[in-house]
């Protein structure tokens, strides 16, 4: 099982900040990236939940990396995510992008064939290291629930023995008995985040560097104080931590996700924005729980969301 002595580090995938008329929004993406950057939490760009990844042209896509490059870099990681491909060519442009624009990685979402078909373990070796072969820069794994299947936990060593750019695995998973065995096998030779705030506790006790979390849009300095906690071995008030966290999860969920957020922002005169359709904003008289929520813990605007 990996060790404590990799860094441990939490990662938001940001929401993508876009007009009451649907348009990229690049001052208030920008506004919202400084706020994360002052906060000190790592940035994944361009994410298809969070950041309505799949309503993005290439042409916005560059935008957003290169607005997160010329805002971020130096101050904390910054990363591409993108969406879950079709194809192995898309995270090869994907990578490419992000390379040009200077951002530190690119995640590699697993192999999305659509109409519910699952790829053979013949189909997903060869999506894994075609990708793995020719896109650009260091890399990062993800096996994520959404698509209906995991990467088997041995694959994901074989992957690591065989390309040093892998510099991280992403495990989103409702077990963390998969994220043990997982653990297992990276062995210390990458960070491992899991995804969603709901196993950070229990990863990190593990051994897993961190989590990430679309709960940093609305708090990030609380989802970075949770690491900071652990770290110092304050396990009462990681624990509290957590559990603000989690509240903050449970009632953005209520409302749709990132669409909630966005409008829990809008409500404190916070960079945010609009979602853009298919996604319809949320009312602001339902967005007043999640309001109240962000109230009750003391992330008000006075304190930029960002405690």
């Amino acid at each position: 099982m990996t060790t404590d002595r990799r860094t441990r580090s939490t990662f938001v995938v940001s929401l993508t900040p876009f007009t009451e008329d649907g348009d990229l929004d690049d001052a208030g993406l920008r506004a919202h990236l400084g706020r994360l950057g002052a906060a000190g939490i790592g940035v994944y760009l361009a994410g298809s939940g969070s950041g309505e990844g799949y309503t993005l042209s290439r042409d916005e896509r560059r935008r957003v990396f290169d607005v997160g490059a010329d805002e971020l870099a130096g101050r904390v990681p910054v990363r591409a995510m993108g969406v879950e491909p079709r194809t192995a060519a898309e995270v090869v442009t994907l990578a490419e992008d992000a390379v040009a624009a200077g951002l530190d990685a690119t995640q590699i979402y697993s192999l999305d064939l659509g109409h519910g078909y699952v790829p053979t373990a013949d189909e997903m070796s060869t999506y894994l290291r075609t990708v793995l072969d020719h896109a650009p820069g260091d890399l990062v794994l993800s096996t994520h629930q959404s698509v209906g299947y995991h990467y088997p936990p041995s694959r994901i060593g074989e992957l690591l023995d065989g390309y040093p750019r892998v510099v991280g695995v992403n495990v989103t998973h409702p077990e963390l008995t998969y994220v043990a065995e997982v653990l297992d096998v990276v062995g210390g030779r990458a960070d491992v985040h899991v995804g969603g705030p709901v196993h950070a506790i229990g990863a990190l006790a593990l051994g897993a560097q961190g989590y990430l979390s679309s709960e940093g849009n609305l708090a990030p300095r609380l989802c970075v104080s949770l690491v900071e906690r652990f770290d110092a071995d304050d396990r009462d008030d990681a624990a509290r931590a957590h559990r603000q966290i989690l509240d903050v999860h449970e009632a953005t969920q209520a409302l749709g996700g990132i669409v909630g957020a966005k409008a829990a922002l809008r409500a404190f005169g916070m960079p945010g924005g609009w979602p853009r359709p298919p996604r319809l904003p949320v009312s602001p008289e339902r967005a007043q729980a999640l309001v109240d929520v962000l109230t009750r813990l003391g992330l008000d605007r006075s304190e930029a969301l960002a405690r």
